[in-house]
């Protein structure tokens, strides 16, 4: 999806940093709010106040939220991430000692277009500027590794969550714990 797809960013919300996730409901191209940017307790927050100005009656909802779990609703920008980067994470971990030049040309453009295509509009705007400003280095499975260690880093930074060893990340993504918690 380009970004003349998703809307002008004179269109979009402003934020100030990937922070404001969590803390409030981001608003998708089309005015509506956008599970995948928002958290979860922000957009159940905004839900329960639209529910509130709602005009239709309560009876008219026919699906108990007893019944429904929230594993069977869309996923917050949390959940997304985490999935996004388990994935991300595998795929480095697959990817060939020494690839061919077909690979590497086929994990970079997975891997700008994942930035296109991505749910989150903050996010994937961020993304996109960390490729374009830390080129991709897919030479070998080792330094597609780091890098995707290092892009990780950036966004748990931003979002002041705990930086990770990249000295660790073939044990953590790849091979294992060496103390075999992962057998």
């Amino acid at each position: 999806m380009a970004d003349d797809e998703r809307g002008s960013e004179e269109s979009r919300p402003v934020t100030s940093s990937l922070t404001d996730q969590t803390n409030s409901v981001i608003l998708g191209k089309d005015g509506k709010p956008c599970r995948a940017c928002s958290s979860s307790a922000a957009f159940s927050s905004w839900a329960s106040k639209a529910k509130k100005t709602s005009k239709i009656p309560n009876n008219s909802v026919t699906t108990s939220s007893s019944t429904l779990s929230s594993r069977d609703c869309p996923p917050d920008v949390e959940a997304l991430g985490r999935a996004s980067w388990t994935l991300l994470h595998s795929i480095t971990a697959s990817y060939p000692v020494n690839p061919s030049s077909s690979q590497k040309t086929e994990v970079i453009q997975f891997l700008k277009l994942f930035a296109k295509l991505y749910p989150c509009w903050v996010c994937a705007t961020d993304f996109d500027a960390y490729i374009e400003k830390k080129h991709i280095r897919a030479d070998s499975r080792d330094e597609l590794g780091f890098w995707m260690c290092e892009a990780h880093n950036s966004v748990n930074k931003k979002l002041g969550k705990n930086i990770f060893d990249c000295q660790k990340w073939e044990e953590r993504w790849r091979t294992g714990w060496k103390d075999g918690s992962c057998d």
